[in-house]
């Protein structure tokens, strides 16, 4: 199938990520997949072995070099890059690392998987991305705005910078024919909520956790042509939690 379209996707083991994988399956595109696990054993995805590449996002030298390795799978032209892997380290039982406690070094690795690896794997295959007018979309979150109870100062701040890398990336991507689109997913019900969620959801003007698949609609919707004049935008995803 020669105009079957690719999406080059980080972080696809759980959560929005998995349900991602689904959602652009069920239209029929092939999917790569980066992750720092090699390719699960148990998995049933067909073909995913071979479309799948170890990366540890954290490295950035790395990151760097499996962009000839990605170059080679794709063939050419890639249709979207859906930037979702991201680490949020916690302290002594789970507790939320501050601005004050979180190691330097700690800091350090959040920002190059959460911040520095989309911008290198865009720039890198830009001329793919340029080629199939594709789109990214980056994968933000409701902590990149205000202090949230459970994620870290790493983390929070990792994901506003990336909120403004996308308008960055917008701008500089446009006249190549690539639109940059951000995500912001508030409480997605994900393996990894954290204790006392709950107390939140009481509050949201919804009154229910996000499902994964929620999320996926929406990143399937900036990947597609009905978001054709869409750039440099954030979605949020949160049952209103922002307002």
């Amino acid at each position: 199938m020669t105009d079957q379209k690719t999406l080059l996707l980080t972080g696809a083991s759980r959560g929005i990520g998995h349900a991602t994988v689904k959602r652009f399956a069920r239209e029929g595109w092939r999917i790569l997949t980066c992750s720092r696990h090699p390719f699960p054993e148990g998995c049933p995805w067909g073909g995913g072995r071979d479309d799948h590449i170890q990366i540890d996002l954290a490295d950035p030298a790395a990151t760097m070099a499996a962009i000839e390795v990605i170059r080679g799978k794709i063939g050419g032209r890639l249709d979207a890059l859906v930037n979702n892997a991201g680490i949020s380290p916690k302290g002594a039982g789970g507790s939320r690392l501050n601005s004050i406690d979180t190691d330097l070094r700690d800091w350090g690795k959040v920002f190059h998987v959460n911040f520095f690896a989309p911008i290198v794997l865009a720039r890198g295959l830009r001329d793919e991305l340029s080629v199939a007018r594709g789109a990214v979309v980056n994968v933000t979150s409701i902590a990149g705005s205000r202090v949230h109870p459970f994620a870290g100062a790493a983390y929070a701040t990792s994901k506003a910078a990336l909120k403004a890398l996308t308008r960055e990336m917008a701008h500089d991507f446009g006249p190549l024919g690539v639109r940059v689109n951000a995500i912001a997913p508030g409480e997605i019900e994900t393996s990894i909520l954290s204790p006392g969620t709950e107390k939140i959801v009481e509050g949201l003007p919804l009154r229910r956790l996000g499902q994964p698949a929620e999320v996926a609609d929406v990143i399937w919707f900036l990947c597609s042509d009905a978001s054709s004049y869409v750039t440099g935008t954030e979605i949020e995803v949160n049952a209103g939690q922002h307002v």
